[in-house]
């Protein structure tokens, strides 16, 4: 049976196409194109496009992201899903003209909109006036000092693609986490008698898992000591999940006069599972063959134990609107 798709409408896709005075053998070009730009991986055409207008095929997410940059607006605007609560939504064709491009500057600050409070004691505003000065510092100003971005999130919630965001804003290196270690931790897990994808088991959680996050953060230092400000992109479940540990690291930072940040990507279990089937890595093999199983292991409640902001990307909605951002930082417009 076919997976249930809350608020999908596929009429409007194909209201707001002809919106656009467009052909399918026309769109079909457009989300080639896109997908060009942005390294998604489409083979659309008129038939794609067609089937998807008609509901006969529900479009996998790099379409999905395409056809928010192709017209400038987000899924729920586009029939893919419900909006958000609070999420501003349009109709086709009612979308001022002046809106269909936005500016470089509002595009950004769009799509830091997401970020908001996670705790009591940090500044959203604040946070995004940062990340959007080092955006304009890359073109003349002043450095403010180090700053270490920790982002985290359960698989499959956006966390690397809103990392890479913010990197792309800053120009701060992001270092991954799996990236960084994944080659020598498939080997390390053979080595110990493991599986080599295994990423669930007690061996896994107590000999693999703590080298990791160390070399992580060996990376991060060396970065912090040369004035460099850093992202880390990982799930930081044990880590967000202990105060002392939080304080610890603010602790370390403030010691070498870097400030801290922590953002929680915030996700839904059907965008997870979607995202995670997508990428189709070996290392999520069983979460997809037993999903209800890992779902049980995993609190959607969990917030770091410290300061920290939270990203809402429950319906993929922050990536989206990064995207926005991306492609008018790349150039690209209807």
């Amino acid at each position: 049976m076919a997976r249930q798709r809350p608020g999908w409408n596929p009429a409007i896709l194909k209201q707001v196409r002809e919106s656009h005075d467009l052909t399918l053998e026309e769109v079909g070009e457009k989300l080639r194109e896109i997908g060009d730009r942005h390294k998604f991986n489409l083979a659309a055409n008129f038939q794609t496009v067609w089937a998807h207008e008609a509901g006969s095929s529900f479009p996998r997410p790099d379409y999905r992201r395409a056809y928010c940059l192709l017209y400038r607006m987000n899924e729920a605007e586009l029939g893919f899903r419900r909006p958000l609560p609070g999420e501003v939504t349009t109709v086709p064709n009612q979308r001022p003209a002046s809106e269909t491009v936005p500016n470089l500057d509002q595009a950004i600050r769009e799509a830091l909109g997401s970020i908001h409070e996670g705790a009591d004691n940090v500044d959203a505003d604040a946070f995004r006036s940062r990340v959007i000065n080092e955006w304009k510092r890359r073109n003349g100003g002043e450095n403010s000092g180090p700053m270490v971005l920790l982002v985290g999130g359960y698989a499959g919630s956006g966390k690397s693609e809103f990392a890479k965001f913010i990197g792309r804003l800053t120009g701060w290196p992001v270092l991954d986490k799996d990236s960084l270690t994944r080659p020598l931790v498939d080997q390390l897990l053979m080595a110990l008698g493991g599986k080599v994808n295994d990423r669930s088991s007690e061996l896994y959680r107590e000999k693999v898992r703590p080298l990791e996050y160390r070399c992580l953060m060996e990376a991060a230092w060396d970065n912090v000591d040369c004035g460099t400000s850093v992202i880390l992109d990982a799930p930081f479940l044990a880590e967000f999940s202990q105060a002392d540990w939080m304080q610890r690291f603010y602790n370390r930072c403030k010691a070498k006069r870097a400030t801290v940040a922590a953002l929680w990507v915030e996700c839904d279990p059907d965008s997870m599972r979607e995202y995670i089937e997508f990428r189709g890595a070996a290392r999520d093999i069983w979460k997809m063959e037993s999903w209800e199983q890992y779902l049980a292991t995993i609190d959607l409640k969990l917030r770091p134990q410290g300061p920290h902001f939270v990203v809402d990307n429950r319906l993929g909605a922050a990536i989206a609107a990064a995207d926005q951002a991306r492609d008018v930082l790349s150039g690209g417009g209807l």
